[in-house]
């Protein structure tokens, strides 16, 4: 199915010229060749041809632009002529000519012949022939290009604009009307055959000097259909150890549940624990205590730990405690988080034995993970407030619910396969001997970790393929926060078990947490594990292989296991609460459950074999292929003994048997194929001084196994098809970044053309994955697995065209990002989480060992009849090198190459064979195994014979290097690059000492010989290798690192010319392991040697440079082109240069060269005394291209000049991009850029634009400046409106306001700042989201999005109700304090002056060559200027222009300065604990040059957060002393005191910088109080220098507060205020507002250094990369030569202020009965009150105990008594207190002020009974209801929404308020009230009228009124008895008296009646 476009003729062309044209259809280009010297016509008879993969629509446009054609300029377009293809697509066939239009949509009279053929598909996608797409469009020399033109084409886009609007347009329409059903329109897939044309055919029209960087790109792009890309990076990165560090803050902890406890928390991380201290008799304890772990594991290691927090109750030395909640995460959830942290969280605890309780509680935590070279931004510490809400902060990633169910994590573990020896067979022959049996020498079981638990199943005895049938069974809350299951298969011994294989489970990639998500599910699957080597030995040096650290190099065995997940339903009464690991067994599975099996077909061919390493020795060498086990002949098969009989796909022990039959003739077709796994072993041939290679030539060796494997290839194939639009797209957004990055034009025309591509993917995806649904073996992850990932790939494709509309000029960054993610979201589900196919492995053999391999997935090789499924090697020539195993393979042992082969590999079912040998490059003969018998033809090839042999002649163009890898200790290198191809290498000339070589030098290979067809050749030559070393004297060179590169390529029939030849240079990445070690600037050409030898090649020119012998220099075409440009250099001075050779640097001088021109500075005669240049600016002129990219570095080196004319090399620093130091005229015209404007009128710059109302609201403004540009009119105003009614504070008073009040205030600001930008970020993140969204999935997401934003709206809305409630803000003075250090605000000062690191020694070979400080030794001041000549006029005409000075106009001199340099060190916060216990005990060390300033007897004792508030005034003298030093260490009392951090500032800089940061600017000058200025110089002087400084006119003073400056007015008040409150008329405010907008002024205007604090981290050399700490700070400096300045501000921190807190307990009411009465058994309480404040348990007070209280009532007027000491400003309670009996002194403590009121009843013998408490924080509480009715739970459940009120503001509070407890199930109840009254008084207030404790003098309180009852009842029985029992019981006894009397009547009677009848009967 394909469009064909036949291009005949362009007629009626104007003028004589080269033509050249480009057809364009569905965004995909091809060019014309060029037809030269053309004059009325041009005759271009070519075919193009697009392959396509959907139907032609008829609104699809084809476009056709003719260019003139430059060589040196950009094509000029002469027309276009766009057409749409309605008719085509009926018809299918076209003939027409047709006019061409220019930019102005005018018809011009060139017009176009064409040929147009389409040929439609007959029924859907799907059917096509295997050949279809091998067919190469027909266009030999035509340039390939794609929206944007290709990568390099140096042309102007400015044409065709009007034909792209069109053409755009069209296109929008397209994909609006699709929008119904976008399934009809599939727009175009191109093949990928033919973007692979791409990067052979980049080298398109160039003009001569433009260059790409993107060659590492082309390099690794697929280039063609036979060849696919080489990976470049060596080393593996997996397995190697980094320094991590964890530090916890367990802040406090709420809501334990549990009565009256004693809680501790304990920090676990794997094996470590610590624990905080104990806080007594208290649910909602604060401990505030911080700690810090330390590991050295690789990464992956590192993020499955668990971090485990558990509270435990009553924990001492004898006990244990008992567990309350515990809560766990694993490291990787912290790392993934943003900042690597969570701050300030709360953390839910459950407890684990119990799953059917809800929470036990939360614990308040900060948690940071952070790794080398991360630094962690700690949010601003200020008074927390908004922090209380527990729900709104959880300790949860985003996106999981607060409340987290219990669910069961079933592992099920069937069975394994394929297990490897695992005892040597000595002792099984031993075994044998004596028992007679044979055994298998494996005794596997599998052991699974989960969440920090493990289960395993049962030991099968000996057996290699053991059945198990087991499930393990973990509970644990859903979704969990441990991302990964672990599975071991081990080995069970009776000395230690040891792992056979391991593999991880990702649960994010089995399950999908979307609103159609699914749980995680897995299997019944099986997985392959991979680790070391198979055979047996007893110390394993690859053991860490099999524990999963590193990459496996060989398959160990396969594991069937399945996943499932459950949730629990809690409230079921048979669910089993405990949480620990089950193992219970399940039931077999068939089969055929995990699919068909199916005969799988691998075969390979090594074409080449080279850059054998010489180390291996010149022993045979053989390679040998496996996959899985079958293949593998020295230790591959384990044979299970016994001999079970298996079906016979599941031939595992084939290796032996089919060799055994294959003898007896009855082969049918190819029934008994012999496997042949291994090449046959060859001497290996030299082939320079470091590698062999083999001599294969023109007989290619091949392999071929059969192996057996259920048959899931679909899962394959959807991960094949994701990753090549993943790899598409990432090279796609390579070239976007490589053109902006080399600034070419239409960044943005690329990036739609990739999101077209990307779309086009997708819609293909979607149509293709959806086949073989109902396969055997399908699981249930592989059907929600499809379901997402169809989901996915059509919304992505959505909004790939979504936002494919959207992307313009200067959006490109933006959606740039966007799409990023897009690729990491592809990459995430390309990754196919259930194998089939195991990896296939490469292994080069000596002598029968292994020595090293390559790991090739399956996948990548997998054949399918869908091309897009086809794996991306799958019947591809590959580069592969060869690296060594496990450890052996890190550092530089696995930079250097093994091997390299070129290799060709197919696997496919066996009966899908018939194509395998199709991609291999043609022209050969295959050789069949010499076997008789029929079936011959069918039998795969032993090797292969090529009988096409071409000859080419190499030409290496290398012209330079730079930013190489330092190799020597000179901090230099000695490089030389060797350039290998096929079986050649050359090395080029050694230059000595430099980083950035110039070899210019021309490296010719002649007699190439390369086997196969011409022309596949010339589309697929063999990737060059170019290694780059260093030079040594003595020992091998030494490895700095590789690239590679592909040649142009020109067959001998093809003309040397344009648009291919010459080729051009470009940039190649060198890598050294994994790390970038330079960039090579080269260009390659291959040029076919033909039938007339070597003469016909383009002639070569001799060397031109007799000096340098017989190197032949890179020809004139494609050497860069020359200008002459003038570097000035400005010499400032040398600093801090370290000792070389022991001996100290005495008389250095600066080198600086440049394309081997160069100058040197005069000699610093004594660098002690002076170590700054006397000649400040010198100059040298030398020729540099053209083209900035291809600047060569500037090298700047100092050498110290020793005694008798020796000089030593100190250090070196290469400048490698010079761009920045490019000078551009200033444009006379714009002088006055800051506004554009027509006439050079003054500009109004208006100050006081608000109203005053909005300066008081806490209106957050941006701006910090204008935070505060108060003036007294101000004042008088908010005074006026505060007698209107308005509610307000009162102004604080000024005496009360210090420099904490603006610290604290500005602090606020800081915090409001952040917050509004995070607010503003997300909505505006979340309004693109939306957009995208609507856009893509219409109404139903906008409606979502509504809510969504409503509800933000709503959060917003509450939010901004807070502040409204909060009092409105007083307004103070701020300052402006920076989250980070000043230079990184002003970068680095660097405004005129550059600092130069010099450097010298090796480069570490870190990752991240992080230990390069190591190697500086010294800094290089001073900055350069470049220029082309010839300079204009006008500069050097100025007045005042200094010649000397060059373009260095006005800066000032450099002779020494003495200068008093301020510091001010405010605080520091979370220091690295130094001591045992986990604290610190800090002081702050000033270093500047000589002096010191040690702070030793001012530590502040157990502190991680010390505030200092201390200032330091140091003499210095810069140059010499320049660097000033902040340290703080901790005090020991024995012993050295260590340091904890430090952080360095460079004062010169500061000092000589423009942004004047000698002493901020305040943002308001007054004379007197906490904000008096502090500079000796007066803003009107300041402004006045900076004025003449600048030369610009002003400032002049107006009247009515106004000032001019330049051309801008600006308005301001004029009084000032004198501290007697006198008015007095001054400028300084009107100047001072100048200064603050300095950044107005035109020319010379930028921003001033204002008032600050700034935060620096706070390092240490043996943790490097990893701060310790912040401390907060800010340095001023003032020059000895001006009048001395002021005293330093006082910061010394506040002093707690002392107070008194009177608590009255009078009553209590509706108290809990607890205990039953001695007689009566009537419920009463013996009740009494306890309290105490937060933080003093220890000072905690009693009330009398009123006893027998039936009615809950009681009685105490009892008074308790707190003294503390409050900080007003942070709003907490200072404690000192020494931790323990040996601690050596007090500890300083800061707590929130919460009391704590507790009802308890007495008992005598027992322990007394806790009923309830209640917490009252004193600054806001709830205020007490007036009466014990209207006291409710309500006034605690209800909180927030209550009113509150704070007794530091009321003074005097009475009420009554609940006493609470929780019940069994944890919810709260109402266990009594207290009436209560709170009396605060100052400390002098408390002495001036005493109170006394309980009801003692003076002022005591009368004794309570309480019933008799309380008086014991043995005192007065008869009383108590009245009381207990006639109270209650008066009927009953009243009952029981009348009943006693009937008795006794009764009895009476009875007793009487026998004596009164016999009275009777007588008649007595």
């Amino acid at each position: 199915m394909a469009l064909m476009v036949h291009l005949k003729t362009v007629a009626h062309l104007r003028g004589k010229g080269d033509k050249i044209a480009k057809v364009t259809f569905r965004g995909l280009s091809f060019y014309s060749r060029v037809a030269e010297n053309c004059e009325e016509m041009a005759h271009f008879n070519e075919t193009f041809r697009w392959p396509i993969a959907s139907k032609l629509d008829g609104n699809e446009m084809l476009e056709i632009q003719v260019y003139n054609y430059s060589k040196v300029f950009s094509n000029r377009l002469i027309g276009t002529f766009c057409m749409v293809l309605q008719k085509v697509a009926e018809e299918g066939h076209l003939e027409l000519t047709d006019t061409l239009i220019d930019d102005n949509n005018t018809s011009i009279k060139t017009n176009v012949t064409i040929e147009i053929r389409y040929q439609p598909m007959d029924g859907m996608v799907g059917v096509w022939s295997d050949g279809d797409f091998l067919d190469v469009p027909d266009d030999r020399d035509g340039t390939f290009s794609f929206e944007t033109d290709s990568l390099l084409s140096g042309q102007s886009h400015g044409s065709g604009t009007a034909g792209k609007g069109v053409f755009s347009a069209m296109k929008l329409g397209k994909i609006k009307s699709s929008r119904d059903d976008h399934k009809k329109d599939e727009p175009a897939v191109l093949d990928m055959e033919d973007l692979d044309k791409k990067a052979m055919r980049l080298a398109g029209m160039l003009e001569p000097d433009t260059i790409s960087l993107a060659s590492v790109t082309a390099v690794t792009t697929d280039v063609s259909n036979k060849r696919s890309k080489p990976d470049i990076k060596m080393e593996p990165s997996s397995g190697r150890p980094v320094d991590y560090q964890i530090s916890i803050t367990v802040i406090e902890a709420r809501q334990l549940i549990g009565l009256n406890m004693d809680p501790v928390v304990c920090v676990e991380i794997g094996d470590d624990k610590k624990y905080t201290s104990m806080k007594e008799s208290t649910n909602c304890p604060y401990y505030n205590e911080y700690f810090v772990f330390d590991f050295h594991v690789p990464p992956h290691v590192m993020f499955d730990k668990i971090i485990k927090l558990s509270v435990i109750h009553s924990k001492n030395l004898l006990r244990s405690g008992t567990l309350v909640g515990t809560f766990k995460m694993d490291v990787g959830t912290v790392y993934s988080q943003p900042e690597h942290q969570f701050y300030h969280k709360w953390a839910i605890l459950s407890d684990p034995d119990d799953v059917t309780a809800g929470c036990k509680g939360y614990i308040k935590c900060d948690i940071a993970v952070v790794g080398k070279g991360d630094n962690i931004k700690t949010p601003h510490k200020a008074n927390e407030t908004d922090e209380d809400d527990v729900e709104g902060n959880l300790l949860l990633p985003e996106g999981i619910p607060a409340e987290r169910q219990w669910a069961r994590f079933y592992v099920k573990i069937f069975r394994a396969e394929g297990l490897p020896k695992m005892n040597t067979s000595i002792m099984a022959n031993v075994k044998k001997a004596f028992i007679g049996e044979n055994r298998d020498l494996v005794d596997p079981y599998v052991q699974v970790h989960f969440a920090g638990q493990k289960g395993k199943t049962s030991v099968q005895k000996s057996s290699y393929e053991p059945i198990w049938n087991e499930q393990i069974i973990f509970t644990e809350l859903f979704p969990p926060l441990c991302k990964r299951i672990k599975v071991q298969i081990r080995d069970s011994d009776k000395v230690n078990d040891v792992a056979i294989g391991t593999h991880f489970i990702d649960l994010r990639k089995i399950s999908n947490d979307g609103d159609k998500g699914f749980l995680p599910t897995m299997g019944p699957a099986w997985v392959n594990m991979y680790g070391s080597t198979r055979q047996y030995t007893l110390m394993d040096e690859h053991q860490d292989l099999n524990d999963g650290l590193g990459e496996g190099v060989s398959f160990r065995a396969r594991l069937l296991l399945s996943v499932a997940v459950e949730i629990l339903d809690t409230t079921s009464p048979e669910i089993i609460s405990s949480t620990e690991v089950q193992v219970e067994s399940v039931s077999n599975i068939s089969e055929s459950a995990t699919g068909k099996i199916e005969e799988f077909f691998l075969f390979g061919s090594f074409l080449e074999a080279t850059m054998i390493d010489r180390k291996i020795g010149d022993k045979p060498i053989s390679f040998e292929i496996t996959i899985g086990n079958y293949g593998n002949q020295i230790d591959g098969v384990s044979k299970p003994s016994s001999k079970k009989k298996k079906k016979d796909g599941e031939n595992e022990e084939e290796e032996s048997e089919l060799i055994q039959n294959s003898s007896e003739d009855e082969a049918d077709e190819d029934g008994d194929l012999v496997s042949v796994s291994s090449t046959p072993p060859m001497k290996p041939v030299i082939t320079d001084r470091n590698y062999f290679h083999l001599p294969y030539f023109e007989k290619k060796p091949c392999i071929y196994i059969k192996s057996w494997w259920q048959d899931q290839r679909r899962r394959l194939y959807n991960s094949n098809m994701m990753d090549k639009i993943a790899d598409k797209l990432e090279e796609g957004l390579n070239d976007v970044q490589e053109i902006i990055k080399t600034e070419k034009a239409f960044p943005e025309r690329r990036l739609r053309g990739v999101l077209e591509e990307l779309s086009v993917g997708c819609s293909r995806f979607v149509c293709l994955a959806n086949k073989d649904v109902n396969q055997a073996g399908r699981t249930k992850l592989d059907r929600e697995r499809l379901k997402s990932c169809m989901r996915e790939m059509d919304s992505m494709g959505q909004q790939a065209k979504q936002i494919r509309t959207q992307v313009k000029k200067n959006t490109v960054r933006d959606k740039l990002k966007m799409v990023q993610n897009f690729l990491q979201k592809l990459r995430f589900l390309a990754d196919e989480p259930q194998h089939s196919i195991p990896d296939v492995f490469i292994w080069m053999m000596n002598n029968n060992k292994r020595i090293a391999y390559a790991r090739i997935p399956s996948k990548d090789i997998l054949y399918s009849i869908v091309d897009e499924e086809t794996g991306k090697d799958c019947g591809k020539v590959k580069a592969v090198f060869l690296k060594l195993p496990g450890k052996k393979g890190f550092g530089p042992a696995g930079w250097t190459v093994q091997a390299k082969l070129e290799l060709y590999l197919w696997l496919g079912l066996n009966k899908q064979r018939k194509d395998f040998l199709c991609g291999l490059p043609n022209g050969f003969e295959e050789i069949k195994a010499t076997k008789t018998g029929p079936g011959l033809h069918s039998m795969p090839p032993v090797g292969l014979v090529y009988d096409m042999k071409q000859v080419f002649q190499l030409r290496a163009h290398m012209y330079q290097a730079r930013s190489l890898f330092a190799a020597d200790s000179s901090g230099l290198s000695d490089p030389f690059a060797r350039v290998f191809f096929s079986t050649h290498s050359q090395v080029t000339e050694v230059l000595s000492e430099t980083l950035c070589p110039t070899w210019d030098q021309l490296l010719v290979f002649d007699d190439v010989e390369l086997f196969g067809e011409a022309s596949e050749l010339r589309d697929d030559p063999p990737i060059i290798v170019v290694e780059i070393y260093d030079q040594d004297t003595v020992g091998k060179a030494e490895f700095i690192g590789r690239t590679f590169a592909k040649p142009t390529i020109k067959m001998c029939d093809e003309h040397y010319g344009p648009p291919r030849f010459p080729p051009q240079l470009e940039y190649f990445q060198i890598y050294r392991g994994n790390c970038t070690a330079g960039e090579l600037l080269a260009a390659f050409e291959l040029l076919q040697i033909g039938q007339g030898g070597r003469v016909d090649l383009p002639p070569l020119e001799g060397p031109t440079d007799s000096e340098r012998g017989p190197i032949l220099p890179v020809p004139l075409g494609i050497r860069p082109v020359l200008s002459r440009y003038r570097i000035e250099v400005l010499f400032w001075g040398l600093r801090d240069l370290k000792r070389i050779n022991l001996a100290q640097v005495d008389r250095p001088r600066v080198d600086i060269e440049c394309a081997g021109r160069g100058v040197q500075s005069a000699l610093i005669q004594n660098y002690k005394k002076n170590p700054n240049f006397s000649t400040l600016v010198k100059w040298f002129e030398v020729d540099l291209p053209e083209n900035e990219l291809l600047h060569p570095p500037l090298n700047i080196r100092v050498v110290d000049c020793r005694a008798f004319g020796r000089y030593i090399l100190v250090g070196s620093h290469a400048v490698s991009s010079l761009r920045r130091f490019i000078y551009s005229a200033p444009d006379k015209t714009s002088n006055n850029w800051a506004t554009p404007r027509s006439s050079p009128s003054d500009i109004v710059v208006n100050m006081d634009g608000d109203p005053p109302v909005r300066k008081m609201d806490t209106v957050v403004k941006l701006d910090a400046v204008s935070f505060s540009l108060k003036s007294d009119k101000d004042k008088k105003k908010k005074k006026k409106k505060k007698k209107g009614g308005m509610e307000e504070e009162d102004e604080p008073d000024e005496s009360v306001l210090d420099w904490w009040s603006k610290y604290f205030a500005s602090i606020e600001t800081l915090k409001e700042i952040l917050r509004a930008q995070e607010a503003a970020q997300a909505e505006a993140e979340e309004r693109e989201d939306i957009e995208i969204a609507a856009e893509t999935a219409g109404s139903k997401t906008k409606e979502r999005g509504k809510e969504k934003k409503n509800s933000k709206d709503k959060r917003k809305g509450q939010a901004a109700d807070g502040s409204e409630r909060r009092p409105v803000k007083a307004k103070v003075d701020e300052l402006v304090v920076y989250n980070k250090e000043l230079e990184s605000e002003y970068g680095n000062f660097e405004d005129w002056l550059h600092t130069f690191n010099l450097y010298r020694g090796k480069a570490g070979d870190d990752d991240e060559h992080a230990l390069d400080d190591d190697r500086i030794v010294g800094r290089f001041k001073g900055s350069l200027c470049i220029y082309k000549l010839p300079v204009s006029e006008e500069i050097t005409r100025e007045a005042g222009f200094d010649p000397n000075m060059g373009m260095f106009q006005s800066i000032p001199h450099n002779d020494p300065v003495n200068v008093l340099v301020r510091v001010y060190v405010v605080r520091a916060t979370d220091l690295h604990p130094a001591d045992i216990n986990g604290k610190a005990d800090p002081y702050v060390v000033i270093k500047l040059g000589k002096s010191e300033v040690k702070d030793k007897e001012n530590y502040i004792s157990k502190q991680l957060n010390p505030v200092f508030g201390k200032s330091f005034d140091i003499e210095a003298t810069f140059p010499m002393e320049s660097m000033l030093t902040v340290s703080v260490y901790d005090w020991d009392l024995v012993g050295t005191d260590d340091l904890i951090g430090e952080t360095k500032i460079d004062l010169e800089n500061r000092f000589y910088s423009k942004f004047r940061a000698t002493c901020g600017i305040s943002s308001s000058y007054s004379v007197h109080g906490y904000n008096s200025w502090r500079d000796p110089m007066k803003p009107s002087q300041i402004l006045a220098k900076l004025c003449k400084d600048g030369k610009i006119d002003g400032p002049h003073y107006g009247p009515g507060g106004k000032v001019k400056v330049a051309n801008r007015i600006f308005t301001a008040p004029t009084e000032i205020e004198d501290e007697n409150g006198l008015k007095k008329q001054t400028e300084e405010h009107l100047a001072l507002t100048v200064l603050n907008h300095w950044e107005e002024i035109p020319r010379v205007g930028c921003k001033l250094v204002p008032e600050h604090v700034e935060t620096r981290p706070l390092l240490n050399l043996d943790k490097p990369g990893i701060e310790q700490g912040r401390i907060e700070m800010w340095v001023d400096m003032f020059p000895m030569d001006m009048p001395a300045p002021g005293p330093a501000i006082d910061i010394s921190p506040r002093k707690p202020k002392s107070f008194e807190l009177r608590v009255i307990i009078w009553n209590t009411d509706d108290v809990i009965l607890e205990d039953d009465a001695f007689m009566t058994g009537e419920k009463m309480s013996d009740i009494y009150v306890r309290g105490w404040l937060k933080g003093q348990q220890e000072d905690k007070q009693d009330t009398d105990v009123h006893y027998h209280s039936l009615t809950g009532e009681g009685n105490f007027n009892w008074r308790f008594v707190f003294p503390f000491d409050y900080l007003m400003a942070e709003e907490k309670i200072v404690i000192s207190k020494k931790e323990s009996m040996f601690s050596w002194d007090e500890t300083e403590y800061k707590i929130p002020p919460r009391l704590t009121l507790q009802v308890w009843d007495a008992d005598h013998f027992s322990a007394d009974d806790f009923l309830g408490a209640i917490e009252l924080d004193l600054n806001r509480f709830p205020r007490g209801a007036k009466t014990a009715k209207q006291c409710t739970l309500d006034m605690i459940r209800n909180e927030q929404d209550l009113p509150t009120i704070s007794i530091f503001k009321q003074k005097r509070v009475k009420g009554w308020w609940p006493f609470i407890a929780r019940n069994e199930n944890d919810e709260m109840e109402l266990t009594g009230k207290v009436e209560a009254e709170l009396h605060l008084v100052t400390a002098e207030e408390a002495e001036k009228s005493p109170v006394g404790l309980g009801r003692n003098e003076p002022d005591p309180l009368e004794k309570p009124n309480r019933p008799d009852t309380s008086l014991m009842w043995f005192l007065t029985p008869l009383k108590s008895i009245r009381y207990f029992i006639w109270h209650n019981y008066r009927w009953l006894i009243l009952k029981v008296l009348g009943l006693i009397l009937l008795l006794l009547m009764l009895g009476l009677f009875l007793y009487s009646i026998p004596g009164y009848l016999v009275k009777k009967m007588l008649g007595a």
